[in-house]
């Protein structure tokens, strides 16, 4: 029996109930070259939705922005794509970590602030390998 598909690229949470995760759907119908993708924010006070396109460039820029967090910088990811950006900030407004999501569509910023388990970044580049392993070879096709 094969593994599942992998269906999340990014999941950050707290014990506070605050969470920004970013889940795979699965092909995009009318692009080859894409995933339907879903970017995710739950805190007790909002909870929201946007849809996301990814593509193989998308998850290279990711695996660089992980670099950059593992070396202490923040990060802006899709930042000069079309659709959402995801930003983290290691040291946000509050002395925690921030996650920001920005939707240009629905002109809405939310930001999440949340402290993640030491270990995230690790988790993070595992998950991405997963994704990259299963979803890239269908979308070559």
């Amino acid at each position: 029996m094969s593994d599942p598909a992998p269906r999340e690229l990014i999941s950050l949470a707290d014990d506070e109930g605050n969470s920004v995760a970013v889940g795979i759907v699965g092909p995009l119908p009318v692009w080859a070259g894409g995933l339907r993708a879903e970017i995710l924010v739950r805190t007790p006070f909002a909870s929201g939705r946007t849809d996301l396109v990814l593509s193989v460039s998308k998850l290279r820029a990711w695996a660089e922005a992980l670099d950059r967090l593992a070396a202490g910088e923040d990060v802006a990811w899709m930042e000069w794509d079309r659709g959402p950006t995801v930003s983290i900030q290691l040291t946000g407004e509050r002395d925690c970590p921030e996650v920001i999501v920005e939707d240009d569509s629905s002109m809405v910023t939310v930001r999440v602030p949340l402290v993640p388990p030491d270990d995230w970044i690790v988790g993070h580049r595992q998950r991405l390998d997963r994704v990259v392993d299963h979803w890239v070879p269908l979308l070559s096709r």
